[in-house]
C-alpha cells in the first residue's frame, strides 16, 4: 500500500517525474507539496520496509523448511528462481518499475546469512549501507563535475554531451522528448513493450549493481529485526514508541532539510542526485524502523481495519502485481489512456482507491482460500505441483 503511494508517479507520468516534479505533472505549489510529502515519508522508506519484510519472510520459510526435514536451500532457491521469472515477465510485459527482478537475485545472496546472529547481520548491513552511500556520493560528485564543465565558457561538445547524458532520468524534457514519451505510453501495448525493451532492456541488471547493496542490507536488517522479536511484536509498547520517536526524530528533520534544498535549487539535477540519492542513505534506516514500530503500535488493537490490513499483507504478491495490471490499464493507451493527463497531487485519489480495493477483496478471499491467486501460483510452481487452494474448514 505504501509502495503504491510512490509508484503511482511512475505509472501515470513520464519517467523523469519520479525524481523531478518539474519534469511532468507540475502545475503549482500543491504539486510541490505532494512531492515533498512523498519524499519525506514514502520515497525509499516503503521500498526499504518491503525489503525488511522480504528478508524476514525468507528467514521464516527457510526455518520452517529445515524444521520439517526439508532442505531450506532447495526450497528457498526454487522460490527465488520462480520469483525472478515473475519479475522479468512483469518488467518486460507489464511495467518497467518492477522490483521483483531485483529481490530474487539479492534474495539468493541473502540466503548465505540466514543462520547468522543479529549483531553480525546488523554489522554487515551497516557496511553495505556505507558502500551504497559511497557509490551514490561518487555519482553525485560526477554529476556536479559534469554540470560545471558544461556551464564553463567555451565548453566543448564532449562536455555538453556528457552533461546531457547525466540528466537522463531526472532532468527536464525537451518539448520533442516529452511529446515522444507521451505518444509511446498513450499508444498500444506492443509499442510500450518494444519501447521498454529498447530503452530499459538491461535495467534489471543495472538495478542489482546500482541498489543491490542497499537492498541486501535491508533484507539482513529484516532478518535481525525478526530474530530480536521486533518484527514479531515481542517488544513492549514503550520500546516500540521509543523506536518510532527516535526513527522519526532523526529521519523527518533530515529529509525535510533535503527536500528544502531540492526545492530551493529548483530541482537542479546535481542537487537531486546528491539530495535524494546520496544524502538520504544514512537516514533511511531510521525512518524504516520508525515506520515499522508505528505500524506495530497502531495495529495492536486487532480491530476490523487491522484484520483487513493483515489480509492485504498476506496477499502482498497478488496486490503488488494486481496494482500494476490495474494502473497500467488506467493510464496506458491500451486502457483509459490517462498517462500524462493527471496532476501529481491528484494522483493521490488513485492511490486511495487502490488501497480501498486491496482492503475490500483481500480478507473475503482469504476467508475462503489459503492463498492469494499469485501466491498460490508461485507456491505451486516452486513446489512442482498444484497446492490445495480452498481453505480447510476447522475441525
Amino acid at each position: 500500500m505504501g509502495i503504491l503511494a510512490m509508484n503511482i508517479v511512475a505509472f501515470a507520468l513520464p519517467e523523469n517525474a519520479y525524481m523531478n516534479p518539474r519534469a511532468a505533472g507540475y502545475e503549482g505549489p500543491a504539486d510541490i507539496a505532494s512531492w515533498a510529502v512523498a519524499f519525506v515519508f514514502v520515497d525509499g522508506k516503503m521500498r526499504g520496509l518491503f525489503s525488511f519484510l522480504f528478508g524476514a519472510s525468507m528467514l521464516l520459510v527457510v526455518e520452517r523448511a529445515e524444521a520439517a526435514g526439508r532442505s531450506g536451500a532447495a526450497v528457498h532457491y526454487r522460490r527465488m528462481a520462480w520469483l525472478l521469472v515473475f519479475g522479468l515477465a512483469h518488467f518486460y510485459l507489464v511495467w518497467s518499475g518492477d522490483i521483483l527482478s531485483l529481490y530474487a537475485p539479492i534474495g539468493m545472496i541473502a540466503y548465505a546469512f540466514w543462520a547468522s546472529r543479529p549483531r553480525l547481520l546488523i554489522a554487515i548491513a551497516i557496511g553495505l549501507l556505507l558502500f551504497q552511500f559511497a557509490l551514490f556520493a561518487s555519482l553525485a560528485a560526477t554529476v556536479f563535475d559534469a554540470a560545471r564543465a558544461a556551464a564553463a565558457p567555451h565548453a566543448d561538445v564532449d562536455a555538453l554531451l556528457r552533461w546531457r547524458e547525466m540528466q537522463a532520468g531526472s532532468g527536464l524534457y525537451s518539448p520533442a522528448e516529452l511529446r515522444e514519451t507521451l505518444a509511446v505510453y498513450r499508444g498500444s501495448w506492443w509499442g510500450i513493450v518494444r519501447h521498454n525493451f529498447d530503452e530499459n532492456g538491461l535495467a534489471p541488471v543495472r538495478s542489482v549493481l546500482f541498489i543491490g547493496a542497499e537492498t541486501l542490507a535491508y533484507m539482513l536488517l529484516g532478518m535481525a529485526a525478526l530474530k530480536t522479536g521486533f518484527l514479531s511484536g515481542r517488544w513492549s509498547n514503550r520500546a516500540y514508541a521509543i523506536a518510532a520517536a527516535i526513527g522519526f526524530g532523526i529521519g523527518v528533520p533530515a529529509y525535510a532539510l533535503l527536500a528544502r534544498w531540492c526545492i530551493e535549487a529548483d530541482f537542479a539535477v546535481p542537487v537531486l542526485v546528491a539530495g535524494s540519492l546520496a544524502a538520504s542513505v544514512p537516514f533511511r534506516p531510521a525512518m524504516i524502523v520508525g515506520t515499522a514500530a508505528l505500524i506495530i503500535l497502531a495495529t495492536r488493537g486487532h480491530g476490523r481495519l487491522t484484520r483487513r490490513i493483515a489480509a492485504a499483507g498476506r496477499a502482498a504478491f497478488t496486490n503488488y502485481l494486481g496494482t500494476s495490471l490495474l494502473m497500467t490499464a488506467i493510464f496506458y493507451g491500451y486502457g483509459l489512456g490517462l498517462f500524462g493527463h493527471v496532476r501529481r497531487v491528484d494522483l493521490w485519489w488513485f492511490v486511495i482507491g487502490a488501497w480501498a480495493l486491496m482492503l475490500l477483496w483481500s480478507k473475503p478471499w482469504l476467508d475462503r482460500f489459503a492463498y492469494g491467486p499469485f501466491e498460490w501460483l508461485w507456491r505451486s510452481l516452486a513446489r512442482g505441483e498444484p497446492q490445495p487452494m480452498r481453505r480447510r474448514a476447522p475441525a
